[in-house]
């Protein structure tokens, strides 16, 4: 009976399985269900999918648990059957391999992010992942394939989590796209060094996008690591046919690949998304035919992540706003919003009368509930156009990769743009696009801890930028939040993180304001939110319809009787409400950052003289 560890020392090349999911998904099983249950639900379709890889050919089957970890099963409310279905998979692997075949228990990421991208610590990632190891070690697994990681940070917690429990053999899978980098910016190589320095008995790629990808990433690990070299690839990229997405790579191209893997040093060949036991019978057929003919190994020295940052630029030298943060001059921000087309002449003139009324940060909006124009594009207009004041880049995290977030990072650094708030960003309304949905890959800590790279010159992979970036990263404080203790934690986060200032939701009750930041004792400079109010109407949506927003009834009452008398007065009763919360919070905060109107804000402005 074959085992995982006797084939992985044999120097033979051994076979591995194909897709799990797409057998599924042919056989009538709806992409809305949970895979992972049907090792409880339809065992028996499962076990079938096994044997047929196994007939095809497959020397090690990867158990039915991608995604059986408890936070991916949380979105079933499965979590607390987690290790009851990571056993019930091994077990049906086992018996559809029936002494032919080893099984390897299969372990994919979380889902989320961890830490210093995400708010999960790496122990509470190593625990998830433990409770999967538990199940498929009582399952009675041969050893485990960790595959399709982007992030070798939780990589590394789902080794961990595997070696804490046992000395199996653990194979080790990264995917990398087309330049042959994860979705962090690691390379194949720095993988391949990683990944043997933790120990693993065998690495290699999955996913990938197709053959000739992990066929140029294998060679690039085969430079740097004597570890067996292990590849699945996908059957190419998926194409739209109808409403569904096919993998159309024929099995015969993908088999085609067997003997360059094969002479790059991979040991161990199956596929990956869109593959099937004909994938596997061809691959099985070439394999029989052919061995490993040359082991070749180049060991090439990198520096580490550590070794290859540098000092961040001082705050006071990466821009205005620094400056004044670092001397405790105070700050006059005026948010404006992009225009919904690309004529930009009347938001450049707002800003020049924003800026002569004493205005000296311009806080580009980013509202993401329609399309407007892009607010980097609009911050660097600004720039360009407005003499004096800095551009602010209010950035959302919210519908944005972590390769789309580092381009528009390093683009708003190459064009000058060094200010930024950071913001997870709200879940939109149904607007104009009703059938949209919203995704955060990375909250507003995660992106502070890149931008903390970056000013240190290194993305979030350790790889050189160019020199260090000169970023002031601001994040938002909701003083006003229900869950007080969390805001205070993930405040506490953003300051770790590297956060260089906070801006507060609007501020209408100093003395809330003030408790909270007693209470934070971080020291961090704030920018309190103010909104000088123009209606009693304005004043009764915020205090009833705007979550995270505390108007005081007095504040409602005040708009109420100057509304009787005028929208003049009442407008004029909303800047003074302002004058008066500015005044209170002075010497206290760093500055303000007021929303409104042209005219109501250029009204306030007017009436504070600072």
């Amino acid at each position: 009976m074959p085992d995982l560890k006797s084939l992985l020392s044999d120097g033979r090349v051994h076979v591995l399985d194909g897709a799990m999911g797409t057998m599924l998904y042919d056989r009538g099983v709806f992409v809305n269900v949970c895979y992972d249950e049907l090792n409880a639900t339809h065992p028996a379709l499962v076990e079938e999918v096994h044997a047929e890889y196994v007939r095809a050919g497959a020397e090690i089957i990867e158990t039915n648990t991608f995604g059986a970890n408890p936070v991916k099963l949380s979105s079933f409310r499965l979590e607390e059957r987690t290790e009851e279905l990571n056993r019930l998979a091994a077990e049906i692997a086992a018996r559809a391999a029936n002494g032919r075949a080893a099984v390897a228990g299969a372990i994919g990421p979380l889902g989320i992010r961890i830490e210093p991208l995400g708010p999960t610590s790496r122990e509470e990632a190593r625990d998830y992942f433990g409770r999967q190891v538990d199940g498929l070690l009582e399952g009675g697994v041969d050893g485990f394939i960790l595959e399709t990681f982007a992030d070798l940070a939780e990589l590394e917690q789902a080794f961990r989590a595997v070696r804490d429990r046992c000395d199996l053999p653990v194979v080790v899978h990264v995917t990398v796209g087309e330049d042959c980098k994860t979705a962090t910016g690691a390379s194949a190589r720095q993988a391949a060094r990683a990944v043997e320095a933790w120990g693993a008995d065998a690495l290699g790629l999955n996913c990938s996008v197709g053959p000739a990808v992990v066929l140029e990433g294998l060679e690039r690990m085969a430079e740097v690591t004597t570890l067996p070299l292990s590849a699945q690839p996908n059957a190419g990229l998926p194409r739209a046919v109808g409403d569904r997405k096919m993998y159309l790579t024929r099995p015969d191209y993908t088999a085609r690949y067997a003997r360059p893997l094969i002479d790059a040093g991979a040991r161990l060949l199956g596929g990956c998304c869109g593959t099937t036991p004909e994938h596997i019978r061809l691959i099985s057929e070439r394999v029989a035919q052919v061995q490993p003919r040359r082991t070749s190994v180049r060991v090439a020295h990198a520096p580490t992540a550590a070794a290859a940052a540098s000092p961040a630029p001082p705050l006071a030298e990466r821009s205005e706003l620094g400056r004044r943060l670092d001397t405790g001059e105070f700050v006059t921000s005026v948010r404006v919003m992009p225009p919904r087309g690309w004529d930009t002449a009347a938001l450049v003139r707002d800003c020049r009368a924003l800026a002569a009324a004493g205005a000296n940060l311009i806080a580009v909006h980013e509202d993401r509930g329609g399309a407007r124009l892009d607010v980097l594009a609009t911050a660097a207009i600004i720039a360009r156009s407005c003499p004096g004041p800095e551009p602010l880049v209010h950035y959302t995290c919210r519908d944005r990769k972590l390769p789309r977030m580092m381009s528009d990072l390093l683009g708003a650094a190459a064009t000058g743009l060094h200010n930024v708030l950071l913001l997870t960003g709200d879940p939109p309304g149904a607007g104009p696009y009703p059938d949209y949905r919203s995704v955060v890959d990375l909250d507003s800590i995660g992106l502070a801890n890149v931008v903390a790279g970056l000013n240190t010159g290194v993305d979030p992979s350790g790889n050189r930028i160019g020199g260090p970036a000169a970023f002031v990263a601001g994040v938002a404080l909701n003083h006003t939040a229900r869950d007080r203790e969390g805001e205070l934690r993930r405040l506490h986060w953003k300051v770790d993180a590297g956060a260089d200032f906070a801006v507060t939701r609007p501020v209408f009750d100093p003395a809330q304001l003030r408790g909270f930041l007693a209470e934070a004792e971080q020291g961090l400079p704030v920018i309190a939110g103010v909104v000088p109010l123009e209606t009693a109407r304005q004043a009764e949506f915020l205090q009833h319809e705007v979550p995270g927003v505390h108007v005081p009834e007095a504040v409602v009452e005040r708009m109420r009787r100057a509304q009787a008398r005028g929208a003049k007065r009442a407008a004029a009763e909303g800047v003074e409400i302002a004058r008066r919360i500015v005044g209170a919070l002075q010497g206290e905060v760093a500055g303000i950052q007021v929303a409104a109107e042209r005219e109501a804000a250029e009204a306030l402005l007017g009436v504070l003289g600072i």
